[in-house]
Formats: C-alpha cells, structure tokens, sequence
C-alpha cells in the first residue's frame, strides 16, 4: 500500500482516537448520570448514555494503539450518526449560537468511515497481535 496513504490513515486514527477518548472521558468526569438525565430529556434511554460514553472512551483508546480500528470506527460510526439525526440536524450545520452544529459530527463520521474503510496498520498493536500469531502457526504472508 502506498506509504503516504498508510501515514495519513494513521493521522486520521490517532486523531480521532484522542478526539474519541476525551469526549468519553468528560462525559464520565462531567458527571455520567448529567449525561443519563439528558438523554433521557431527548427521548432515548438514560442506559444508552453509558454504552456511548464507554464507546467513546475505550474506542478512543483502541483506536490510539490501533487495536480493532475497523469495529471501533463503525461503533464510532453508528454514534456520530445517531447523534446527528438525533440531535444536530434541528439546529443545523454551524448549530443556532445554543448549541453546536453538526459540522464536527461529520468530520467525525467522515474520519471513522475512511478508518473503518480502509483500516489502519501503521504502527497498529492488531499488527503486531496477527503477525505474532501467524508466525505461531508457521503460516507466514507472503509480501
């Protein structure tokens, strides 16, 4: 693969990665049970605000080290979509000066999509955990 793409995926997924695991994190710094509250204000199940909260924050730090990107982004994915429809198209895409647009959303979405598109190997720990393993089984790629 050529190498300037490899080096832009990895960007791509440590910055997304960092991006991820920090809204997580706050969600969980901030006060989880704020978070519940407001979901359930929106109309979606005050649990749901732990599952994206984890995604959020364990997917963040998978995505850093590279370990399943593929099924991260689509997690990642499937919250950014949700959060758009649900929340972020009524205000619009540079949001009403109360809350943000869903410009940040999309670059988001749009990151995790290329990521979950085309993975990422660059200095990835899945790497490192498949190569081990085939050289386990003596079965070797060949390049």
């Amino acid at each position: 693969m050529n190498n300037k793409f490899e080096v832009s995926t990895f960007i791509l997924r440590v910055v997304l990665g960092i991006s991820f695991f920090i809204h997580g994190l706050t969600k969980f710094q901030g006060g989880i049970e704020n978070i519940v509250g407001w979901f359930d204000s929106i109309g979606l199940p005050g649990g749901l605000a732990y599952v994206v909260a984890v995604i959020e924050l364990v997917g963040g730090l998978a995505l850093v080290i590279g370990l399943g990107s593929r099924v991260v982004s689509i997690l990642l994915s499937l919250v950014m979509v949700g959060a758009m429809i649900k929340v972020k198209l009524a205000v619009g895409f540079l949001g009403n000066g109360q809350m943000a647009g869903y410009e940040l959303d999309l670059a988001f979405l749009a990151m995790a999509v290329v990521i979950a598109v085309n993975d990422s190997k660059l200095f990835a720990l899945d790497q490192v955990i498949f190569n081990k393993q085939s050289n386990k089984s003596g079965n070797q790629k060949v390049a």
